[in-house]
Order: C-alpha cells, then sequence, then structure tokens
C-alpha cells in the first residue's frame, strides 16, 4: 500500500532507524522477528483475546447528535476513553508485552506525557508479572498526578526526567539511556508512532484495531463502511495512526491532523510541528521536528501534556508530505472551549488531546451534503440492522 512502511522502514523519505551501536542488536531483533510473531496463531488468539475480555474491546462508535446538529454534520464518536485505563494506549501496551516475553525479556521500560500510556504499560506489566520503569517529565508529573498515583498503585517505578522541559520528549530521552544501559534484558514500550524502525510500524499495527472497528461498526450503523472524514490529534501520533489506518489508501476519505499550537503557532510557545518543523532526526528516526538552524531541538509548548512534543512520526510526516492528509494547529484556548462544548452537548468530558481534534471542526467548514444520511435517520438504520455486527450477516 502506498502510505504503509517499506521494507527498509521508511514512509517516503521519513522512518528508518537512527541508534546508537549498542542498541542495534535489540532493535534489530525486534525488526526481524516482531511480524513473524504477531502472525502466530497463539499470539493472535491471546492479542485479541485480551482486547476483548480484558480491554473491553470492540469500544462503541457513538453518534453524537446534538453535536451533529451543531455542525450540520453526522459526527461519530470513537469511544476509546471506554478501554480499560481509559485510553487507546493499552491496544499498543497489550501487543508490545506479548511481542516482549516471546522474545524472552525481563522488564520493560516506557516513556510517557500525559501519563496515559505509563498507565497502560505499569498495567500490561502487572498482568504478565513484569518489572517496570516509566520515566516522565517532572512537570508532566506535577499536572498528571493522578496517573502517576495509578502507575505506582500498579507496581511500577515512575522516574522524573528533570533536564529540557520536563516533558515528554525529555522522558524519551532518558527512557533511551536507559535502553541503552539495559539492552539483553529490557524492552522498551514505545506509546507512539516514532522511534527507530520498527516502532512506528508496529505501534500503528497494533492500533489499527481502532479503524478496523470503525469501518464494521460503520457498515452495521449507516450502511458503508467508509466516512467522507477521519479527524484525530496527533503529537506523536498513535491514536491517529489506529484511526487513518485502513483509510490511507482510498483517498475518497479525507483525512484530518490536529497538532497543539499553544499559545499560537508563532507565538514561540506551540508544538504545532508541520506548521514549525523541518525535516531531521529526532528519537532514532528521520522525520519532521521543531529545531534551530543549527539543528537544536525547540521546545514545545502545549497545555496538553500528550501534544507536547517537538515533532511528528515519520507515518504522519509522510502524510503531510504527500498532502494526504490536512494538518490543523489548534490553540490552548480552543482546544478548551472545544471540551468543555463536548462536555455541555453530549455529556462525556474529553481529553484535552482530543478537544483540539473536536476544536478543528470550527475550522473545517463542513457541508451538510457531506453527511450521507442525517442522525435521524443513521438511528433508524442501526435500529432495523442491530442483530448484524458484522457485513455480510443476515438476521
Amino acid at each position: 500500500m502506498e502510505y504503509n512502511v517499506n521494507d527498509k522502514g521508511f514512509y517516503g523519505k521519513f522512518g528508518g532507524a537512527y541508534i546508537p551501536e549498542m542498541l542495534y542488536p535489540n532493535v534489530a531483533e525486534l525488526r526481524d522477528t516482531y511480524l513473524e510473531i504477531i502472525q502466530e496463531t497463539a499470539f493472535q488468539e491471546q492479542f485479541y483475546y485480551l482486547l476483548k475480555h480484558y480491554v473491553g474491546r470492540p469500544t462503541p462508535l457513538y453518534l453524537a447528535e446534538r453535536l451533529s446538529e451543531k455542525y450540520k454534520a453526522q459526527i461519530y464518536l470513537k469511544r476509546e476513553d471506554l478501554c480499560h485505563t481509559g485510553a487507546h494506549k493499552i491496544n499498543n501496551t497489550i501487543g508490545q508485552i506479548l511481542v516482549a516475553r516471546k522474545l524472552g525479556k525481563k522488564s520493560i521500560i516506557a516513556e510517557t506525557g500525559a501519563g496515559q500510556h505509563g498507565v497502560a504499560t505499569a498495567t500490561v506489566c502487572a498482568l504478565m508479572g513484569m518489572d517496570c520503569i516509566i520515566y516522565m517529565g517532572s512537570h508532566d508529573m506535577e499536572r498528571q498526578k493522578p496517573n502517576v498515583e495509578r502507575m505506582k498503585i500498579l507496581g511500577a517505578t515512575v522516574i522524573p526526567a528533570t533536564s529540557g522541559s520536563k516533558t515528554l520528549k525529555d522522558a524519551t530521552n532518558e527512557a533511551m539511556r536507559h535502553w541503552i544501559n539495559h539492552p539483553q534484558e529490557t524492552h522498551y514500550i514505545i506509546g507512539s508512532v516514532v522511534g527507530p524502525h520498527p516502532y512506528p510500524a508496529m505501534v500503528a499495527l497494533f492500533q489499527s484495531v481502532i479503524s478496523d472497528e470503525i469501518k464494521m461498526q460503520l457498515q452495521q450503523q449507516i450502511g458503508r463502511e467508509n466516512p467522507d472524514y477521519i479527524i484525530a490529534c496527533v503529537g506523536g501520533g498513535s491514536n491517529a495512526a489506529g484511526a487513518f489506518y485502513h483509510f490511507m489508501d482510498n483517498k475518497d476519505v479525507k483525512l484530518v491532523a490536529v497538532e497543539a499550537a499553544g499559545k499560537g503557532v508563532n507565538s514561540g510557545q506551540s508544538a504545532a510541528t508541520t506548521a514549525l518543523g523541518t525535516m531531521g532526526i529526532l528519537h532514532g528516526s528521520r522525520t519532521l521536528l521543531m529545531q534551530t538552524e543549527d539543528g537544536q531541538v525547540t521546545e514545545p509548548y502545549s497545555i496538553s501534556a500528550g501534544l507536547d512534543y517537538p515533532g511528528i512520526g515519520p507515518l504522519h510526516a509522510h502524510l503531510f508530505d504527500t498532502k494526504r492528509a490536512t494538518f490543523y494547529a489548534v490553540t490552548d484556548e480552543n482546544a478548551m472551549k472545544a471540551g468543555i462544548a463536548l462536555s455541555r452537548l453530549e455529556g462525556i468530558i474529553p481529553a484535552i488531546e482530543t478537544a483540539h481534534a473536536l476544536a478543528a471542526l470550527d475550522e473545517m467548514q463542513l457541508q451538510p451534503h457531506e453527511s450521507r444520511y442525517s442522525p435521524q435517520q443513521a438511528r433508524r438504520y442501526y435500529s432495523s440492522n442491530r442483530d448484524c455486527p458484522r457485513p455480510g450477516c443476515t438476521r
């Protein structure tokens, strides 16, 4: 497929594995074996068993009627917040810890920004009885205290990163250093579609369950698999990669990625990578990142800990470079307004990251004709087909 990773680990001009020599054996082992491991029948059975009975998948695809009325379009929310641990991150950590066990690893390390990936990693480590160390920027630890406490309750050791902006970038740096010093016994569960190949491809594959379910659920609810738009926030970009995955090669489906503009794209306090970034190397891959003329990484800013990252994953850099996806940058202020609006329209309080994606609806100028069915028609269609959970079934 045009937008999948090639056999050298690149999405177009972005990707690869730019790593210290000491890490090469671990990364090469993962690269050479992860697809074979994932395709084994025993792995597939355990992975999907845990997704169903432990994570709680499939997550609902919810027709947000009052939000739809506001924008004169048919808007569905993919409720990843209803996963065990409260976010999509668990899809990837389940998959990666099963790979780590197959490779004989004894301990797990991870980085986290908003804390959801840290919680998801600590959760699967508790489930599998493996040691767990989580690196988190000390600034993020202050603004995400409940998630820090959850990680500790689950048995993880949480180590603050105190360099730089004390956020996600710095936590990732510290996790990389740990991995360099303990390469043989440790598996690094990267939480987003960033890092050296094969991590971006592997994380996207584990998160692709999101778009796979969207296709089945839309078929069930409105009689067609493909939406007009898929909208997702992008920091590193794991949730967007999962939501886009099965639609990337279908040009009829418009992909919308939303970054954090912070206090304004040109304010000096922003994380809008595609607006401000240039090509470079960040955390082991060639991608777009915010950097100075001499290649020093620029400190990002966002009210959202999960979007406070100076780059994007190579897949998203490729989607931007080829214009396959449209990128918007949303300020803190507009994201918070969108989050409050959803809360009061639908009774769903979104994560601040998700609120950025919701705010893009004000920028998109949706046309009523782009929605084939009204919310009322969709509800009637779903009611008449509710016993058919998969395409092709008969009642």
